[in-house]
């Protein structure tokens, strides 16, 4: 059943929900035993400034932990049998606050009978070859792991042997070595004929006050959060999160009046920028990217979110700012866009599934249950999509642990996966 809601031709398709696994936040994994002491324990840098908090880790109810948090998974990539690929993000939150965070990309499995996640495998990120050309947080150790005071990743593409990855710093576009997470290659991006580079790219020094402030074209925190790949591996698709800025225009860039991030291409034979790259258009401004992973030669799934959490039904009412969501979840969409067209145009947009209103008619949900037979995914940042076989896609959250609370107004949210059965969403063109 379809709904044409304007006359761009997007369709909104029916989601049901056929399974859903949950990961709980306080699940943590060892720091490799060769890594230095400063790693063993994380989150010791996450109080309102990044002065450390105390050397004494808890169980995880507090910060800091001992070990290492298995969590912010942000991009997500099936590897068949049941088994998919995802990575923790930067950590938690900053480059600042995040030097204990290790970076790492994990394979789990859902069970989806059971409604448990298991972490199959955990490889952690290092750089014994420097590789990486700037100082990183473990410059002056032997091992050279990798933590979030040097990259904050976000989309990761398995081609052969390797393991690329979209960087949001940078942004960077990363390979490693898939099997030891050593790092393998290392790219600044460019575009338009100059590099793009974000307030936290590693060539950037802010000037004093009274100094002229260094050209950049991208906002903080607007890097890649989608990162694609052809199904072939021949190339990647780089989404930045946020509009990146237009010279000619002397604006962030948009397209008939709103923001629009840009797509480049990669190839990874070469390891070079194509020149090619298209728009996506958002559907207001200020909302932002959660991932993208291409189903074919052409077609690609892309999160467009908000950045509100919590259901709109438990919102702030009467004056209230306890026991309740300020800025409930409203926009979080899973859109089916085409990228056949001229390069530099903004890509076609097919049609959307809304998180916001899944159908539940089997009572599926683990979590969230409701008595209207709906369900809704109203997390802060929902950064994993991809499609598992023709009738299905898979989603999950980044719970940015142990910040988002969007499930649960008093409970700091889980991981959570799920199903979603949407076969005529993925036959449309």
């Amino acid at each position: 059943m379809t709904t044409c809601l304007s006359a761009a031709a997007q369709q909104e398709f029916t989601a049901t929900l056929a399974g859903h696994a949950v990961l709980p936040a306080r699940t943590f994994v060892a720091a490799p035993a060769d890594a230095p002491a400063v790693l063993q324990t994380s989150g010791k840098f996450t109080g309102k400034t990044p002065v450390r908090i105390t050397t004494e880790a808890g169980t995880g109810e507090t910060l800091p932990i001992k070990g290492q948090p298995v969590q912010g998974f942000s991009g997500i990539k099936s590897l068949g049998n049941g088994t998919f690929l995802v990575g923790s993000d930067n950590g938690f939150g900053s480059k600042l606050n995040s030097p204990d965070a290790m970076l790492m990309f994990h394979e789990v499995k859902p069970d989806f009978a059971t409604g448990s996640v298991q972490v199959v495998k955990t490889t952690f990120l290092s750089d014994p070859s420097r590789i990486v050309p700037f100082v990183i947080s473990g410059e002056a150790t032997d091992t050279r792991y990798l933590t979030g005071a040097d990259f904050d990743l976000e989309g990761f593409q398995p081609v052969g042997d390797k393991l690329y990855i979209g960087e949001e710093f940078g942004p960077y576009v990363i390979s490693v070595d898939r099997a030891t997470g050593k790092v393998l290659s290392f790219n600044e991006t460019e575009a338009n004929g100059g590099k793009v580079r974000s307030p936290d790219h590693f060539a950037v020094n802010v000037p004093n006050p009274d100094g002229k402030m260094p050209e950049l074209n991208l906002k903080r925190s607007k890097g890649y959060e989608g990162f694609a790949a052809a199904p072939d591996g021949s190339r990647l698709y780089a989404l930045a999160e946020g509009p990146m800025w237009n010279v000619e225009k002397a604006a962030y860039e948009t397209v008939d009046g709103n923001e629009a991030a840009s797509i480049l291409e990669f190839d990874t034979a070469s390891n070079t920028w194509t020149g090619r790259s298209w728009l996506y258009r958002f559907e207001a401004n200020g909302h932002a990217i959660g991932d993208f992973n291409m189903i074919d030669a052409t077609r690609g799934l892309i999160i467009e979110r908000d950045n509100g959490e919590g259901d709109a039904e438990l919102a702030c009412k009467d004056g209230a700012t306890t026991g309740c969501f300020k800025s409930p979840a409203k926009f979080k969409r899973v859109y089916l866009v085409d990228l056949a067209v001229e390069p530099g145009k903004p890509v076609r947009k097919i049609a959307y599934i809304d998180l916001m209103n899944i159908k539940d008619p089997n009572g599926v949900a683990r979590l969230g249950k409701r008595a209207d037979g709906r369900f809704t995914f109203p997390f802060f940042t929902i950064e994993n999509v991809d499609k598992v076989d023709d009738t299905t896609l898979i989603v999950a959250n980044d719970n940015n642990f142990p910040f988002s609370k969007g499930r649960a107004v008093d409970a700091i949210d889980n991981n959570e996966f799920i199903l979603l059965n949407v076969g005529d969403f993925l036959k449309a063109r």
